[in-house]
Parts: structure tokens; C-alpha cells; sequence
């Protein structure tokens, strides 16, 4: 009873306690930390999700030291083992911050920075938490580097040129194989992945092509590994592929429009994410601001619409939690980030909240933390 007490206690002042409008709470009971990226402000606002009511509570933010020149997006990863997070900039320096992440509250402590090539839009480790991949829309590459025994990552190892516009860059469940996306020429590159030595070497065959103007943009393997869905940032489509695992080959068998009708002029879609069952897939439009969602059919894995919403101001990034209930999308116009409760049953979104951001979020990053 006394522990009762004191708990509803901290809960009664804390809620008194407010910064930026957000109450502050001790974060030591939490399971899942919600990371957003802002690259205006330069800063990475840390959330504890309350997974009985989807409410996320502000425990810190944590500025990125040293940034002349703000970029126009901050990417992040996390380590397999989720006790690092990686954040890159895009402005100056072009680098990536390593933080350590507290197993038992979610914070964070500056581990230290690595250099980067080029400005890229898009980082993600491979699945021994002993490489980075990057991908540079403006410099026409991919890149891998290692990742050192402190987190803090080295020297660029590989640099793969002539690369054009690539988005995205993405290790398969098994680590064998990397998806990598171009949108300036219409291919998803296969890339055969040395999980010893981190290099990376085309595939046969060494892409896929889509139809013309797709703009591949983002992928994301479905929990199966067995299916890729690829959204086209130019034609406003979600692209479903079989996928070989044992010898990384696609074949593309279904495309699905994702916008709301009558959207005109240039289409620049976002994001694409799919619940940890499997069962539901959503995307995102910066055109015509809207969140998507679709069922998953569980006999092949293609596409269905349930409805498109509105949602913030030129949104980008959205992440859901592992439980699969609750999303959460950034708008960088808005400033703001929106929740949404997926329904269980049908993948229908219900609004439960906004929360007010940094300068241009851009970024969702979800963890359930280590524990002890």
C-alpha cells in the first residue's frame, strides 16, 4: 500500500510539472520509448508510450551537439540489441551521433559521432549490430561502415557509386542479402551481404525494375520474410513482391494505388510501415497530406484498402509499436506528431492525440527497452 501510495503521489505532481505543454514523469517503469527526430531544432524528443491508453509522456530532449547547418532530415536506427541509437545529419557536419540508451528509463547519453560521405536520408544497421548501411539521395551512393566495439561508427569501408537517387537501404530478415532503392532510375537493388567482413556485392540478378516514375522510395519486409512492400514516392503506390529469401530475388505481383482521388501535380509520398502481425499496412502522402491503410491478405500477402485519412501537415516518418496497437506519424510542417489507435480487428486508425515538436520533425523511432 505504501508503494501504491507514493506511486500516485509522483503521478499527482508530476502532472503539475510541464515542459512545452508535455507532463514530465519518472520514466523508470517504462517498456516503450518513443525517439523523434527534429532537424530544424536539432534535438531528439524522448517519449514513454503508456501501452494500457497509447499516451506518451515527455522525458527528455536531447540536443545533437555541434551542428553548424541544420540538414533537412535526421535519420535513425537502432542496434539489434536496442541498447544504441543512431542518428545522422544531413546539414554540417554530415555525421552520425551514437547514444547509449538507459535499458531501465529510455534516456539517452552522447556515446560519441562518426563521419559520413555524403547527406543521407536513410541509415539502418545489419543484424549483427557490426555495420551501418546509409543511402544518399543527393550524392547517388550507398555506403557501409563499421560499427565499433563502443557504438561509435568508423570510417566508411565500401562506397557502391553511380547509385541514382538512392532512398533506402535495408538488410533481410537472415542478413544475407540487402534491398536497396533507387528512385532516380526505378530499381530495388539486390546486394549479396558478408556478414563477417560487411561488403556488399550485386546480386544475380542485381535488381528489379518497376514501371517508370514509380520513385522507389521505402521498403519493408513482412514478418514472414517472404514479401517486400515498396512504396513509389513519385506514383503515390504501395508495390508487393514475392521474395526468395535463399536467393534474394523479387518479383513484383501487385501494385496498389495510396491516394486519396483527385490529387494533382507532383506526388511525393513518405513512409511505409506494416504491424508487427503482419496484418495491416500503412503509408503516408506529403502531397496530399493523408495517411493510408490496407489489409494484408494472410494467403498471399496483397493488398486491400481500408480507408485513407487526413493527417499532419506534410507528413514523413511513422512508426508502430511492437504490440501492434498504437502509430505514430510526424508532420514537418505542422510541427507536430499525431497517435492513432489501430483497431485489431479491421486496421481502422482512431485519433487519440497530438503533441507538439521540435523545429521539422521527420523521424519515428519505437523501442521496447532491454530491461535490467
Amino acid at each position: 500500500m505504501r508503494g501504491l501510495f507514493h506511486q500516485a503521489l509522483w503521478i499527482a505532481l508530476s502532472a503539475v510539472a510541464t515542459l512545452a505543454g508535455t507532463a514530465i514523469v519518472s520514466p523508470a517503469q517504462a517498456a516503450t520509448i518513443v525517439y523523434v527526430g527534429n532537424c530544424e531544432s536539432n534535438d531528439i524528443y524522448v517519449f514513454q508510450l503508456n501501452r494500457q491508453t497509447g499516451e506518451l509522456t515527455l522525458i527528455e530532449k536531447v540536443p545533437l551537439p555541434g551542428i553548424i547547418k541544420a540538414g533537412g532530415s535526421t535519420p535513425m536506427a537502432v542496434s539489434p540489441d536496442r541498447r544504441l541509437l543512431f542518428v545522422a545529419t544531413r546539414g554540417e557536419p554530415q555525421s552520425v551521433f551514437t547514444f547509449a540508451i538507459d535499458p531501465k528509463s529510455g534516456k539517452l547519453n552522447l556515446v560519441g559521432s562518426g563521419p559520413l560521405v555524403d547527406s543521407m536520408p536513410y541509415i539502418s544497421t545489419d543484424h549483427t549490430g557490426r555495420f551501418l548501411f546509409a543511402a544518399s539521395y543527393p550524392g547517388h551512393k550507398f555506403t557501409v561502415s563499421p560499427i565499433g566495439a563502443n557504438g561509435v561508427i568508423g570510417q566508411t569501408q565500401q562506397i557502391l557509386e553511380n547509385q541514382t537517387n538512392a532512398h533506402s537501404i535495408l538488410p533481410d530478415p537472415k542478413n544475407r542479402y540487402v534491398l536497396a532503392a533507387t528512385l532516380g532510375n526505378d530499381l530495388v537493388n539486390v546486394l549479396k551481404f558478408d556478414a563477417k567482413t560487411g561488403k556488399l556485392e550485386p546480386n544475380a540478378p542485381p535488381s528489379v525494375s518497376v514501371k517508370a516514375k514509380t520513385g522507389p522510395r521505402h521498403l519493408i519486409f513482412h514478418p514472414n520474410g517472404k514479401l517486400v512492400y515498396l512504396l513509389g514516392e513519385l506514383d503515390g503506390a504501395v508495390h508487393v513482391f514475392d521474395y526468395d529469401p535463399a536467393k534474394g530475388q523479387l518479383q513484383e505481383k501487385q501494385s496498389v494505388n495510396a491516394l486519396p482521388s483527385g490529387v494533382t501535380g507532383r506526388i511525393a509520398s513518405a513512409d511505409v510501415q506494416i504491424t508487427p502481425d503482419g496484418k495491416f499496412l500503412y503509408s503516408s502522402d506529403r502531397t496530399s497530406n493523408t495517411l493510408s491503410s490496407f489489409k494484408v491478405s494472410p494467403k498471399d500477402g496483397t493488398l486491400s484498402l481500408i480507408e485513407t485519412l487526413p493527417t499532419e501537415s506534410m507528413p514523413r516518418s511513422f512508426s508502430i509499436d511492437s504490440s501492434g496497437r498504437y502509430l505514430f506519424l510526424v508532420g514537418m510542417r505542422s510541427h507536430q506528431m499525431s497517435s492513432y489507435q489501430i483497431d485489431a480487428k479491421t486496421g481502422k486508425l482512431t485519433k487519440l492525440k497530438e503533441y507538439a515538436m521540435g523545429k521539422i520533425p521527420n523521424w519515428v523511432q519505437i523501442i521496447d527497452l532491454p530491461g535490467k
